[in-house]
């Protein structure tokens, strides 16, 4: 990942743990675990976006991956990974994976 990259990523981790507490009273989690945090951060959001678009990855917003299909908003694929709780003995079975950044963040907090 490059250091423009880096800098955009984390910047996005620390909006997407504000937006998190913003939101607790409507989801039920104060906070992210430990575990999807470092799932997000393994993740490299970039490498799921056509190439036009990698600059703007780190963005808290669903982008366009063509055929009428989108990445999902970053604070979204925390959220669903959070209240997942996915475990390493669970077989997790996604329908409509498009780019596979669910898939990925999902399988990396296991």
């Amino acid at each position: 990942m490059s250091k423009i990259h880096q800098r955009a990523h984390d910047a996005l981790l620390q909006e997407i743990e504000a937006e998190v507490r913003d939101t607790q009273d409507r989801t039920g989690r104060a906070s992210l675990s430990e575990r999807v945090i470092q799932a997000l951060r393994r993740v490299p959001r970039e490498a799921f976006v056509p190439t036009h678009l990698q600059d703007a990855a780190y963005q808290n917003m669903p982008l366009s991956i063509g055929h009428r299909q989108t990445i999902s908003q970053p604070y979204i694929v925390a959220l669903m990974t959070e209240l997942l709780e996915p475990q390493a003995d669970h077989v997790v079975l996604e329908v409509g994976t498009g780019s596979g950044y669910q898939a990925a963040v999902t399988l990396n907090r296991i």
